[in-house]
């Protein structure tokens, strides 16, 4: 076990080292050069005379890459070129709210996938099983942007059911204690905290299912796949023969060993949630870190592209390892093999 967590914890510190030669030559390509990356090494009050710019000898890359990492560890991820605050700071501000996005619609699509997977492989070749698969094909294929667009015209300006942007409705002021919006309403003193967390949800569902229809066709095909092959087992068959219930013996027996392949599966859509926040909350104006970047690249501000790009992957690199020590431990022929 041992072993195998200090193995891990070399893929993790191999991959976020590999990730900080990438952002570190990323960042030299910018037209402007980001002030830390040489902050020590260049005279104070030439910085002050001449910005960001600097036409001036730069000291050679290792001893440069070496503060670079210097500075990270210590929290500095520049300064932002537009707003002139710390991106470090910045980043913190808007990522929880992606954070929740991403699991309200990770939630979403387990809650929904997993028994549509189970029908699927309860009834296969049957037409549950084909309306299923054919479900998921469309979801899989279907571009996030013009399904966000469909649902946005349906719910909300033909129907009016549904708020269009933002993460709560404007006349509620509530304070930030987690950055989760759905938690603060509820931890807030305000008399009106339960209308907030009735807003805050109202506003979250939509998004949350554009965000997540791509998780959910992916689960839902995940799990099929998984309770077919698990019910074709020897000792599923003798549990329906000692006459067990259906019943107990998909949600008692063959889930639960289907169940580790599909964490993985759900672990992998981590990514797939953050690269889709990047469209979602541009259409849904949900201030988070995706719409953060994108106004960034639009800004050219280079700083805030640099960091966010470093700290959102990091967060899918760490989550990742996260995932393989949750497995390793729920896993007992995992911890035998290690």
């Amino acid at each position: 076990m041992f072993y195998s967590i200090s193995k891990q914890g070399i893929n993790f510190l191999a991959s976020f080292f590999v990730l900080t030669l990438f952002t570190f030559a990323l960042a030299n390509f910018f037209p402007e050069k980001l002030a830390f990356l040489y902050a020590n090494q260049i005279d104070q009050s030439l910085m002050a005379n001449h910005g960001t710019n600097y036409d001036l000898v730069e000291p050679n890359l290792f001893n440069s890459y070496l503060f670079y990492l210097q500075q990270l560890f210590d929290g500095n991820l520049g300064i932002s070129s537009v707003r002139g605050t710390s991106v470090f700071s910045e980043f913190f501000t808007y990522f929880p709210a992606t954070l929740e996005l991403s699991i309200v619609a990770l939630l979403f699509a387990i809650f929904l996938g997993v028994p549509l997977g189970i029908l699927a492989a309860r009834h296969k070749n049957q037409w549950q099983d084909k309306s299923v698969v054919s479900s998921t094909l469309i979801g899989y294929s279907m571009p996030i942007f013009w399904w966000a667009m469909l649902l946005v015209l349906f719910f909300s300006l033909w129907l009016g059911v549904s708020p269009v942007a933002s993460r709560i409705g404007f006349e509620y002021d509530i304070s930030p204690v987690t950055g989760f919006m759905l938690v603060d309403t509820l931890l807030s003193d305000q008399p009106y905290s339960l209308e907030a967390f009735k807003s805050a949800l109202h506003h979250i569902v939509l998004p949350s299912v554009v965000l997540g229809t791509v998780p959910l066709a992916i689960i839902t095909r995940s799990t099929r796949s998984s309770m077919i092959s698990i019910l074709n087992e020897d000792y599923i068959i003798s549990a329906k023969a000692r006459g067990l219930s259906p019943v107990t013996v998909l949600w008692k027996h063959a889930l639960r060993n289907a169940a580790l392949p599909l964490l993985t599966i759900i672990g992998l859509q981590v990514s797939t949630l953050i690269t889709g926040s990047l469209i979602t909350e541009s259409i849904f104006a949900w201030p988070g870190a995706g719409k953060w970047l994108l106004e960034a690249v639009y800004r050219r501000d280079f700083p805030v592209i640099h960091g966010a790009i470093l700290a959102i992957a990091s967060f899918v690199i760490l989550t990742h390892f996260i995932l393989d020590l949750l497995m390793t431990y729920l896993d007992p022929k995992l911890r035998r093999k290690k």
